[in-house]
């Protein structure tokens, strides 16, 4: 068995089709298909089957496929070691991150390390919590965003403390106090996020017993959230993260309790992450820095200086 027979396979799971792994990988049809046919041989079963709508993975298929990604992935690893040590940056960064990641820090986080590492390809994807957590689980993303510390046992390097706050309709009565008491919304129509079993607005919630009676609504994604409080259809909480972009006609409330979620970086593990991720974390600690937005600074020194001793 090749690692070339193994990229083919990843690749057809990707692309969901023979044709496309074949364009993606400049290689023939039939070339895809014999490989695909001498894998099955060698490992004694059918990897795939074929009906009209499309290319699926058998039972067989499914439990070998996270063995395939992770032997691609040690792969990487070789490459990029190997290339660091000739002082070449080269390698892959695959990236799982939340919407308020995704909006604020990413866009410049990208822009300044594509313009330093212009040779590493970062691909990202964005999920809630749980997602996530199965991604890395899964070796389909190697590092993610999230609201730590998380239930699972990964690695995490805390980035910024993100203040929560009460989000308001256009006309509610409580729009012009300076604080708000969570043991003040337990009546009112409320919108909650939906993020995940890592969700600290729901656990917060439950810590003050000040779970809403009426939820509306459980959504995932915060633009819709906010649409529905501009709309007057409930109140919700949010963080600050988010509220960059809000609805001109909504009221931003401080909570009470001075609640807060710490938004981190969490991986399988950080401290052997590979040179292509260490480039990106590092980018992204700068990028942070310089806009007064890394409240864990000696965290982020001491994984730094970690790195630079390996």
């Amino acid at each position: 068995m090749t690692l070339s027979k193994y990229q083919i396979f990843s690749a057809i799971i990707k692309a969901g089709s023979l044709t496309k792994a074949a364009e993606e990988l400049h290689l023939t049809q039939s070339g895809v298909s014999y490989a695909i046919s001498t894998l099955e041989q060698d490992l004694g079963f059918p990897l795939l089957k074929r009906d009209r709508s499309g290319i699926h993975l058998t039972t067989n298929g499914s439990r070998v496929l996270s063995h395939i990604e992770k032997v691609l992935h040690e792969e990487n690893l070789l490459e990029q070691e190997a290339a660091a040590i000739r002082g070449v940056n080269i390698g892959s960064v695959r990236i799982g991150s939340i919407s308020s990641v995704s909006m604020n820090w990413l866009p410049g986080v990208l822009i300044k390390f594509s313009q330093q590492f212009p040779n590493i390809d970062v691909s990202t994807r964005m999920a809630c919590y749980d997602e996530i957590t199965g991604w890395l689980n899964n070796n389909i993303v190697d590092i993610g965003f999230m609201s730590i510390p998380v239930s699972k046992p990964f690695e995490a390097l805390p980035l910024k403390k993100d203040n929560l706050y009460v989000v308001l309709p256009p006309k509610h009565p409580l729009r012009n106090r300076k604080l708000i008491s969570l043991t003040e919304l337990v009546d009112e129509p409320f919108i909650m996020p939906l993020w995940g079993n890592d969700d600290n607005i729901r656990h917060m919630l439950l810590r003050y017993k000040a779970v809403p009676k009426n939820i509306k609504y459980e959504i995932m994604e915060e633009q819709t959230i906010l649409a529905l409080v501009a709309q007057s259809v409930g109140i919700t909480i949010l963080p600050g993260l988010i509220l960059n972009h809000v609805p001109d006609n909504v009221h931003v409330i401080e909570l009470k309790e001075k609640e807060s979620r710490t938004l981190g970086l969490v991986a399988i593990t950080l401290k052997n992450a590979s040179p292509a991720n260490v480039n990106f974390i590092c980018c992204l600690l700068s990028y942070l820095r310089e806009r007064g937005q890394l409240d864990f600074e000696t965290e982020a020194a001491l994984m730094e200086k970690y790195w630079r001793k390996r």
